[in-house]
């Protein structure tokens, strides 16, 4: 199929508010029953031939190990547990209320206790309702899904690409329920002393220097799809770098700065893919390169590191 494909916001906004919420629930019950990792890397959900995981969870919990996945093809939420029982039910047809109610039956079917703290929105305009409360938000047009997911897997594939070229630390490829992005992530190993005031989230996330990629759908603030970089903490003068290809450009995000590039403009180059990479990479080397990183060192073409292999 068409690389990029059409997907402009306003053609599925309700579907996208609807399973943003649908992914915040499951994510949550990720959050609660998944082993911790640095970063928050337990929580975002990975990639799959039909639609998104959790990947496998519980175990540490006194739960059976567990999994829950969204089908983009067949439209339904399954979970399924290690003896290899599984339980499913269609996404179309539910608010956010009957969606609840419904993981957590198939949950219990299973054997697990999928309960979680705090089950109400995180960062959203309707934060402080339950989700047991939420019966607004139940469009889910199957195709507009489906594109969703294909969209998602496209540029999962150019960000696994692009994470190749770095040696050093670096996050996996994954999609965030928090904030409906797919994102990469290169670390320094410098820490950054982030106040108490920050919260448990920023903390976390940004003990280290950050360049951070990726790509979003919009929002009510840049109603477009996006591809993305910014740097944390952001280095003086990092506005005044050039970026490529010129269609980019540097944007205030209320607390730094992004470089963007538009989905639209990618769609319409000779070559999407190579326009993409060409940004990610002029982007970190613009973060990275004013934050003092050794480029040259962290560098890793093909995503060869074998000494033997890397000149051929």
């Amino acid at each position: 199929m068409e690389l990029f494909p059409a997907i402009p916001l306003d053609s599925w906004y309700d579907t996208k508010q609807t399973l943003h919420r649908f992914e915040q629930v499951v994510g949550k019950v990720r959050l609660q029953h998944s082993p911790r990792r640095n970063h928050w890397w337990n929580v975002p959900f990975h990639v799959t031939g039909r639609g998104i995981t959790t990947r496998p969870m519980g175990l540490v919990d006194g739960n059976p190990v567990f999994t829950v996945d969204f089908d983009f093809v067949g439209h339904r939420l399954v979970a399924a547990n290690l003896d290899g029982r599984t339980a499913s039910f269609p996404l179309q047809g539910h608010s956010v209320a009957s969606f609840y109610l419904g993981l957590q039956s198939a949950l219990d079917s299973l054997g697990v206790d999928g309960s979680i703290p705090h089950a109400t929105p995180f960062d959203l305009p309707d934060t402080g309702r339950p989700f047991t409360e939420d019966r607004e938000h139940a469009a889910y047009v199957p195709e507009h899904a489906t594109r969703y997911w294909q969209v998602l897997s496209q540029v999962a594939l150019v960000l696994e690409e692009f994470a190749a070229g770095f040696s050093g630390k670096t996050s996996p490829v994954h999609h965030f329920w928090h904030t409906f992005d797919i994102a990469v992530t290169r670390f320094s190993p410098h820490p950054v002393p982030q106040p108490r005031e920050a919260g448990q989230l920023v903390r976390e996330a940004y003990s280290r220097e950050v360049v951070s990629f990726g790509f979003w759908f919009g929002d009510d603030k840049i109603p477009e799809p996006c591809f993305y970089s910014y740097t944390a903490p952001e280095p003086d003068g990092l506005t005044d770098r050039r970026l490529d290809p010129p269609s980019a450009e540097w944007v205030s995000s209320g607390q730094g700065h992004l470089a963007l590039l538009r989905y639209a403009d990618a769609r319409k180059s000779p070559d999407p893919r190579a326009t993409v990479l060409e940004f990610l990479e002029s982007a970190y080397r613009a973060g990275a390169g004013l934050a003092g990183w050794d480029l040259d060192a962290l560098a890793c073409p093909r995503g060869i590191t074998d000494p033997y292999l890397a000149g051929r």
